[in-house]
């Protein structure tokens, strides 16, 4: 799988990231997803973009719970088609995937001017 980078912006900074060609799609939702929250924290009251960040990955990852929560449902119903928990499994995958770049991403993000990195 060859690397590209694609620029995309959070919480008003462009970040450069690597993916895949088959990835880059989901990745770009994925930081459609976490401006749209970072966004909506910040316009909740939450001043410092450290906060709403954090914030925002509170509010994913809840979604993430429920939605995982629910995935027994979602197999057990659909037991007589292997295809369709490939795809699951796959998604799953494709989740944590994502889970460790927001990881990565919050790890590294700082406020302009500030060179310390965001530490949960």
């Amino acid at each position: 799988m060859s690397q590209l980078r694609i620029e995309v912006t959070l919480a008003g900074q462009k970040i450069a990231l690597a993916t895949s060609a088959e990835h880059e799609p989901l990745l770009r939702a994925a930081c459609t997803l976490v401006d749209e929250q970072i966004q909506l924290a910040v316009n909740g009251g939450n001043r410092s973009i450290e906060r709403a960040s954090m914030m925002a990955a509170l509010k994913i990852a809840g979604d993430l719970i429920t939605l995982r929560a629910a995935s027994p449902e979602i197999t057990t119903s659909n037991t007589s088609s292997n295809i369709e928990s490939e795809e699951i499994a796959r998604l799953q995958s494709e989740i944590r995937s994502l889970e460790d770049q927001v990881d990565t991403l919050m790890q590294t993000l700082s406020l302009p001017g500030s060179p310390r990195p965001i530490v949960p």
